[in-house]
C-alpha cells in the first residue's frame, strides 16, 4: 500500500499560463529477497505532478516518480524540498536526483544487514 506523507505545493505563473506543481513525498513497502526470504522494509520516494492551465482549462498534465530512493525518510524529505525550492519539472526528475538515488540504494543493503545480524 502507498501513503502520502507530504504534498507540497507550488504555482508558477507565465505569460498567459498558470502551472501548478505537486511534489509528494511517498512511503510504501518494498519486499527485497535476503538470504532465501522475502523481507518488507519500509520505502520512501517522491512523485512530481504538474498541471498546466490555460484561462483556466486544464491543458497538459505531466506527471513522474520514483518509487523506492531510501529507507531513510530524512533523506528523501530533503530530496523533496529541493525539487520543491528548484520548482523541478516532473519531466526532469530523474535528470536532478539520479546520482541521489544511485548514492542512496545501498541504504536498503545496510538496513538488510542490520535486520539480519539481530536475527542471529
Amino acid at each position: 500500500m502507498e501513503v502520502v506523507l507530504e504534498n507540497l505545493i507550488k504555482g508558477q505563473n507565465l505569460e498567459d499560463k498558470e502551472y501548478i506543481y505537486y511534489y509528494k513525498l511517498i512511503k510504501s513497502d518494498l519486499y527485497i529477497s535476503w538470504q532465501e526470504e522475502d523481507i518488507k522494509v519500509q520505502s520512501y520516494g517522491i512523485e512530481i505532478i504538474r498541471k498546466d492551465f490555460q484561462k483556466e482549462q486544464l491543458t497538459n498534465l505531466e506527471s513522474n516518480n520514483i518509487r523506492h530512493i531510501s529507507p531513510h525518510r530524512y533523506k528523501v524529505h530533503n530530496l523533496l524540498k529541493m525539487l520543491y525550492e528548484q520548482t523541478v519539472s516532473p519531466i526532469h526528475l530523474i535528470d536532478i536526483i539520479g546520482e541521489y538515488t544511485d548514492e542512496y540504494v545501498v541504504d536498503y543493503e545496510n538496513v538488510l544487514k542490520n535486520a539480519s545480524s539481530m536475527c542471529k
